[in-house]
């Protein structure tokens, strides 16, 4: 036997390697080699395939924040310069050719105050329905009032209405299946906008945010309310409410139902058309109005450069009822430059009883330079304080679903109702002077000299403020 042989038949086996199980998912998953190697961190042992697990989720966590809840692109970047007023005939002219569709004259719409006024309104107007119905919501819940909607469309359905109901998929996910059952039963089209669907990720983070409901093409309704109890009543306890919508006849109710009908096509492919849905339109009043909508699919930039026209245009006075009051840079650039110039500015915000503390807390961080320059803050204090409301030089007004925030801004789809008349935005400055007697007014001291965990809090929610 050589000596080859020999040490080939000493030769030692291999070892087999150590095999060690990591749990993972709900399962014990076999690992060996490399990745069981364990790393002391902090005094624990961990298998490097344990760190990899979670360093991968990590990794795609990031990623998916990046494609869906990235910042929008602001598309307007430029200041506007104060050139005209809003009583001059160039302010006309620019919002009715930059927002899209021209004002129209003709209208008479009535301003509605809180549910009471506002559920009555509309289930009357769905119960005369004759032709058609088409329905447009961000929040649908489960309670008293969202079963009187379904209970009112789906008879009207049975009669043979065509009921076209669009829902956003995340604003309606409190409804009841009951509700939904009865009026699919009844033969009411309803539709999910933006339901999740893995081929479509960006759409989770663009919702519909618009209140539209149509009668027979030729009564309109829209505003901040949703279907839900929390509106009923009269804002008289933190359990009801505070809220404007507003019914509209006339020339404009066109207006609205295009926007209803350019997400009813987007969500189901198709298209809504003829007598029955845009009827001639004959003249109910004298007021000049417009109804303008964004998307993020077809001009978000819209609803922000309303705002900031207007902003632009204010010679005397800027009364805002906001919900959600969460201005970018660029926006408040503008609104501290009516102040320097003499404008009056008076804001409504929700105050301790919001429905998002977070919104809230965000909202508080900004107030800083409109304070310092003069403008008036206030917080409402009786309940969730939910309008929606922009009045400029005790003329110009614009009522609707969109929010003072990067989200009403470039993200949701948003309607509004612009009208220009005096005694309608006298109207409106009646009602915001009611609830300046139910709100308190935040001064700049008070907001200076607020406790150091309050900025913290306030600054660090600020950091969600694209996403608000």
């Amino acid at each position: 036997m050589t000596k080859k042989s020999e040490r080939a038949m000493t030769k030692k086996p291999k070892r087999a390697e150590k095999t060690e199980h990591l749990k993972a998912f709900g399962r014990t998953l076999p690992i060996s080699g490399i990745w069981a190697k364990r790393v002391d961190l902090l005094g624990i042992q961990i298998p490097v395939a344990g760190i990899a697990i979670v360093v991968g989720l990590a990794l795609i966590g990031v990623t998916i924040w990046g494609i869906i809840f990235s910042r929008a692109p602001a598309h307007i970047t430029q200041h506007i310069d104060h050139r005209y007023a809003v009583a001059d005939g160039e302010f006309l002219r620019s919002m009715g050719v930059l927002l899209g569709p021209p004002l129209l004259p003709g209208n008479k719409v009535d301003t509605l105050i809180n549910g009471d006024q506002i559920f009555t309104a509309m289930l009357e107007a769905i119960r005369s329905a004759k032709k058609t119905i088409t329905f447009e919501s961000y929040i649908y819940w489960k309670g008293e009032v969202g079963k009187q909607f379904a209970d009112a469309l789906a008879e009207r359905a049975r009669s043979g209405v065509k009921v076209h109901v669009l829902l956003d998929w995340e604003g309606s996910h409190k409804m009841d299946q009951d509700s939904l059952n009865e009026m699919g039963r009844a033969g009411v089209e309803i539709m999910k906008y933006h339901r999740p669907q893995w081929f479509r990720y960006r759409h989770l983070n663009h919702r519909t945010h618009r209140k539209l409901l149509v009668i027979d093409g030729r009564i309109g309704f829209t505003g901040g309310v949703g279907i839900a109890d929390e509106w009923r009543g009269n804002a008289q306890d933190k359990d009801h409410w505070r809220d404007t919508h507003y019914r509209v006849d006339g020339p404009t109710v066109a207006q609205l139902q295009g926007a209803f009908g350019d997400n009813w096509t987007q969500a189901t492919g198709a298209v809504l058309h003829g007598n029955d849905y845009f009827p001639p339109l004959e003249p109910k009043g004298s007021l000049p109005a417009q109804m303008f909508k964004s998307s993020v699919e077809g001009g978000a930039e819209s609803v922000q450069l309303m705002y900031l026209l207007s902003i632009a245009a204010a010679r005397h006075t800027i009364d805002l009822s906001m919900a959600y009051f969460i201005p970018d840079s660029h926006t408040m650039d503008h609104i501290v430059a009516a102040l320097k110039r003499g404008v009056r500015i008076r804001i409504i915000t929700p105050g301790k009883e919001t429905d998002s503390w977070l919104v809230r807390r965000a909202s508080r961080a900004h107030w800083g330079r409109i304070l310092e320059q003069g403008g008036e803050v206030y917080e409402y204090e009786p309940t969730m304080f939910h309008c929606k409301v922009l009045v400029i030089d005790s003329l110009w007004t614009s009522v609707g679903s969109t929010n003072f925030d990067s989200r009403s801004f470039r993200l949701n789809d948003e309607a509004n109702l612009n009208v220009y008349d005096a005694a309608f935005a006298q109207r409106q400055i009646a009602e915001f002077e009611n609830d300046l007697k139910r709100a308190r007014r935040i001064t700049y001291e008070e907001w200076r000299s607020r406790p150091w965990y309050e900025k913290a809090l306030e600054h660090t929610a600020a950091f969600f403020d694209p996403q608000l």
